[in-house]
């Protein structure tokens, strides 16, 4: 296996011209579904760590409906276990490494616990591997997200939700009318730059037979046996799917900030 880059061994790269393209587009739809199902479980996380569910609130009061000064029952007054359980999600997503996951969703959860069908998408996608690659991506998208989300919510003037309530809004009509369209503009550059990171992440999912790019370049790199000529190849189409999405991005984010300054 040659380790230069020979100009002579790009020939070599034709035959798997077809392959680059199938692998970009598994690569686009990866990162596309990712962002989207993450979005989702996102949201939903960020709404359960900023609920007030309280269970064992009346704990917290005494026989004579005073305070609790503290102490283990006031504590346990003050434990939200849904927002117990977003947060450990969060921590524990955001403090492992993606590669792990992936392997634990695909070995440990779609390989033993649930059978895919072994069905082809577009002619050329397996099922049964995109889709957990898909499941796993997401997963860590949506602890990222979720903070970004969270942030975006608290960044809202406490003055808005004061004026629902007095317009008559319930609080479910105050996140989706008015709290959630402004936290989604504000948050909308860093959702795409969330984009541009999924791109290159979904690299990793080549490990379990995902045909994305990377494993386009591991594919010649066992039958051609050179590996720096197709690692530029991908490093090119990597390159041509972040670099312009990134400049969309920071275009949309000048524009939506000269907006505020009107």
């Amino acid at each position: 296996m040659g380790n230069f880059i020979k100009l002579e061994n790009f020939s070599k790269l034709l035959p798997y011209v077809d392959m680059f393209k199938e692998g970009l587009i598994v690569t686009v739809l990866l990162a596309f579904f990712t962002v989207i199902i993450g979005f989702v479980l996102a949201l939903v996380l960020a709404l359960m760590r900023m609920s007030n569910f309280h269970p064992f609130g009346f704990l917290g009061l005494t026989k004579d409906g005073h305070l609790r000064d503290g102490g283990f029952l006031y504590h346990l007054s003050r434990f939200n276990p849904v927002s117990f359980l977003a947060t450990a999600y969060v921590e524990i997503i955001r403090s492992t490494p993606v590669v792990v996951q992936v392997f634990i969703i695909y070995y440990g959860i779609f390989s033993t616990l649930f059978e895919l069908p072994s069905i082809r998408l577009f002619g050329f996608i397996r099922f049964e591997r995109f889709f957990p690659g898909v499941v796993a991506l997401a997963m860590n998208s949506g602890a990222y997200l979720c903070e970004i989300i969270r942030s975006g919510i608290q960044s809202i003037d406490g003055g808005q939700t004061e004026a629902a309530r007095s317009l008559g809004l319930s609080q479910g009509q105050n996140m989706r009318f008015i709290i959630l369209p402004q936290a989604i503009k504000n948050i909308l550059p860093a959702i795409g730059n969330e984009f541009v990171t999924i791109i290159k992440e979904s690299a990793i999912t080549y490990t379990i037979g995902v045909q994305d790019i990377m494993a386009t370049v591991n594919t010649i790199r066992g039958s051609a046996f050179i590996i720096m000529e197709p690692l530029l190849v991908a490093t090119g189409l990597y390159f041509c799917l972040c670099f312009p999405l990134s400049k969309l991005i920071a275009y949309i984010e000048r524009r939506m900030s000269r907006g505020d300054r009107r």
